[in-house]
């Protein structure tokens, strides 16, 4: 069921994604759907947690071996491949999740990944709230944009603005430290 539904928000998008569109693809009435998710909400938030560990599992891939910049761009490249692969999954994590899906494995496991990026920068405590905030804030916005078109109208293409991201976000983990001793 989810995974059919994440089909179906691939293919026509996540915001028009239905159990009764669900229910047709698999030739039977929308009622029939209620035994395997309590409603539209349930559905969407399985589709999230099927995203959460597909990506987690790419990041993992991308990121094995690697650290500091060098995971950061396995890190920030899963993401962008997620996105045009999976552009309905991609937009089921651009919205809050409900607790079912934030309490999934596959939501421990992208905490996991994530971590593992900032190892490399050694960034602590409540500081890495804030480092993965900026880089999901940094690469979601970068991406959403990218999709909707914003970047079609202006030169140099948006393919040549991600290694800039990629930089921008690489000098600001490596100098968090000289950052925080700045503020204080």
């Amino acid at each position: 069921m989810t995974e059919r539904g994440a089909q179906l928000a691939d293919a026509t998008g996540f915001d028009s994604l239905s159990l009764a569109a669900v229910a047709r693809s698999f030739g039977v009435q929308t009622p029939s759907l209620y035994s395997h998710v309590k409603d539209l909400a349930d559905l969407r938030d399985g589709i999230t947690a099927l995203a959460l560990g597909e990506l987690a599992a790419n990041i993992g891939d991308a990121i094995a071996g690697r650290s500091k910049k060098d995971a950061l761009v396995g890190f920030a490249t899963a993401h962008r491949a997620y996105s045009t692969e999976h552009p309905g999954r991609w937009a089921s994590l651009q919205r809050q999740a409900g607790q079912a899906a934030v309490d999934t494995a596959a939501a421990r496991r992208i905490v996991q990944v994530t971590d593992a990026v900032l190892l490399g920068y050694d960034i602590a405590g409540p500081d890495r709230v804030h480092a993965i905030r900026i880089i999901g804030s940094a690469l979601s916005g970068f991406l959403n944009l990218e999709r909707s078109g914003s970047f079609a109208h202006s030169m140099p293409p948006a393919e040549q603005s991600w290694p800039e991201l990629i930089d921008a976000l690489d000098f600001l983990l490596t100098h968090w430290h000289t950052r925080q001793r700045a503020t204080s």
